[in-house]
């Protein structure tokens, strides 16, 4: 067991429990528990934009993190001890580059009538994400060729996130700078911060996480996680030589389902066993 151990979490539907699955009573209590310690750092690593990261936060009674990585990678803040966040706007000029001198409306309006593709709320973006809805069944690998031609052609470079809203049953597309996602965010935090892949544990449940539940940094996919998630992440995860490093939750752990908060924790104690006795299950309280 590390001295100190850096959770780096997805929030909705990892330890949010807004997915159609049943949460462990109790399981976000223990969780915060676990966050509470000095040996423990929490960063959130979310989709969400840094408002809804703060509802999130006050709707579920979730612990205060001492980081937060939002939209999709692409911006990374600190967490101060009264609360306050601090933004760490050199890491979004160090992605920004990718983009050739563009923002957000540049390459909206470089993709502009391209099907199926249809832009999401205004607030669900920023400077450098470009996020879309698109149908669950269309054809993935000609819509990445068609947008790649688009914007080579100006000179971007370009990451394509996909992943899928399982409740709204539609398909998620965020177009990103080509060296920001939510792995690189994650390396950057543990260089600024010294911490070793060995101190890490990263959790998520969807596609938009599958390139660090591969990497090097053990992984957990929480039991709800995405449909043919698991197999998708397996499969890469011993492609690339780091399928020790990948643990599905199964719901085995303290009488808990491994749905959301039950799944990072049954993560974290696969992991770091001496980690149980910091989430206090011998209290025997299951509030929240």
């Amino acid at each position: 067991m590390p001295a100190r151990l850096l959770i780096c979490t997805d929030l909705d539907r990892t330890l949010l429990p807004n997915g159609a699955e049943p949460e462990s009573p109790g399981a976000r209590a223990h969780f915060a528990r676990l966050a509470a310690r000095a040996e423990t750092t929490i960063a959130y690593v979310s989709g969400r934009h840094r408002e809804l990261v703060e509802n999130a936060i006050a709707e579920y009674a979730l612990p205060n993190p001492d980081f937060v990585i939002g939209d999709v990678g692409t911006t990374i803040y600190r967490i101060g001890p009264g609360g306050e966040w601090s933004h760490w706007s050199d890491w979004e000029e160090r992605i920004a580059g990718d983009w050739n001198g563009r923002d957000r409306a540049g390459l909206e309006q470089a993709l502009a009538g391209l099907e199926p593709l249809r832009a999401q709320e205004a607030s669900k973006q920023n400077r450098l994400k470009l996020s879309y809805y698109l149908p669950l069944d269309c054809d993935r690998a000609d819509l990445a060729r068609r947008i790649d031609a688009r914007l080579a052609a100006l000179g971007v470079r370009a990451r394509l996130v996909w992943s899928v809203d399982e409740p709204a049953a539609t398909g998620l597309l965020d177009v990103l700078p080509a060296s920001a996602s939510k792995l690189h965010a994650i390396e950057a935090l543990l260089h600024a911060e010294g911490f070793t892949e060995a101190e890490t544990v990263f959790c998520g449940d969807s596609g938009n996480d599958l390139e660090v539940l591969a990497s090097a940094i053990p992984a957990v996919l929480v039991a709800n996680f995405e449909s043919g998630l698991a197999a998708r992440a397996q499969r890469l995860a011993g492609e690339i030589g780091h399928a020790d490093r990948l643990y599905v939750a199964r719901g085995d752990f303290m009488g808990m389902n491994g749905n959301y908060a039950a799944g990072v924790l049954e993560g974290i104690a696969h992991y770091h066993p001496a980690a149980i006795a910091w989430m206090d299950f011998d209290s025997g309280e299951q509030s929240v």
